[in-house]
């Protein structure tokens, strides 16, 4: 089971003062913290030590943030880590770029300590309850894995970026049944994490390219449904 004792953190932040402040807070909390101050620099480390989150400023030199969430969601080994950007920007552009690049959360500074250490801990508490699960959903000819964080159509294997698989998996729980933006948003993301409403759509056509359109349903003015007919 992970706890923040065995959690491993890559903060990355050209600023050297708020790396400072993060890397004090995360470690005093048990985390393990490694640092980057770009983007580069950071799928580097990232692929030597496996971090399960990345705290990640979107502006850096050599290499921005987002591309450089791009280029690790390529990755296999990267897929289902948690990645949460860091920035000064607060424009509704930037946050749908981020989740568009494949971010689970979007964090503005001047950064709260007891706010971010309060969503992480909320990371753990989800990572937890998920390895204790073991449930198998089949509709048709699609099947998710629960324990193996997979989705199969028919003999092909899916790989599902891991917000994206909460989020296909949440619906395909209870099928038939519609769930608003922001009960998706609640249930999904958590209450702990602070999204707008278009990063479900953004999710749920993601899922969509990948599985199909016939299995999730749009409920024109309300939300979306796993259909299971």
């Amino acid at each position: 089971m992970q706890t923040a004792t065995n959690y491993k953190i890559l903060v990355v932040d050209d600023d050297p003062d708020i790396v400072e402040m993060l890397q004090y807070n995360l470690t005093r909390e048990g985390y393990d913290v490694t640092e980057a101050e770009n983007g580069k620099k950071a799928i580097t480390i990232a692929q030597a030590i496996k971090p399960d989150v990345i705290l990640m400023d979107v502006m850096m030199p050599v290499l921005d943030g987002i591309s450089a969430c791009r280029q690790l969601r390529e990755m296999e080994d990267f897929r289902n880590t948690h990645i949460i950007f860091l920035t000064a920007r607060a424009e509704e552009f930037s946050e749908v770029a981020a989740f568009e690049a494949g971010a689970d959360d979007f964090i503005t500074k001047p950064i709260k300590p007891r706010a971010l250490l309060s969503r992480l801990a909320a990371y753990t508490r989800r990572d937890s309850l998920q390895e204790e699960e073991n449930q198998v959903i089949e509709a048709g000819d699609l099947r998710i894995d629960r324990t193996s964080f997979a989705v199969y159509k028919g003999d092909e294997k899916i790989t599902l970026p891991k917000k994206e698989f909460q989020l296909l998996s949440f619906l395909a729980a209870t099928p038939n049944k519609v769930y608003t933006r922001e009960e998706l948003l609640n249930n999904v993301w958590g209450n702990d994490v602070y999204v707008i409403a278009r990063t479900v759509d953004v999710h749920i056509r993601k899922v969509r390219e990948k599985i199909g359109e016939e299995n999730i349903k749009t409920i024109k003015g309300v939300g979306y449904k796993f259909n299971n007919d």
